[in-house]
């Protein structure tokens, strides 16, 4: 599975297609502008709404379930990175 950092993610925003699979109470205290919210367990019956030709961000709070949808994702045969560390590594700005 490929990954990226949170700083990566930070400087690479305006190009990236980021997935937030936190639950929706989790994303509204702050998510990263732009990101997309698909809860975790809403994933499987979502995943239509994703482009198989784009590459995907997977956000969490920490990367672990971010971690599972990206291996799910991969299985699903979509492009997928994780973000490492999740939200709690990230430092940028939240909307």
């Amino acid at each position: 599975m490929k990954t990226m950092t949170a700083k990566q993610v930070e400087n690479q925003l305006k190009e990236l297609n980021i997935i937030d699979v936190r639950e929706t109470d989790e994303v509204a205290a702050g998510k990263i502008p732009g990101a997309q919210n698909i809860p975790l367990g809403l994933l499987e019956f979502r995943m239509n709404e994703l482009d198989e030709s784009k590459e995907y961000v997977m956000v969490c709070r920490s990367g672990g379930r971010s971690g599972q949808a990206a291996q799910f994702l991969e299985g699903q045969g979509y492009q997928v990175i994780n973000m490492d560390g999740g939200m709690m590594n990230y430092e940028g700005t939240t909307e």
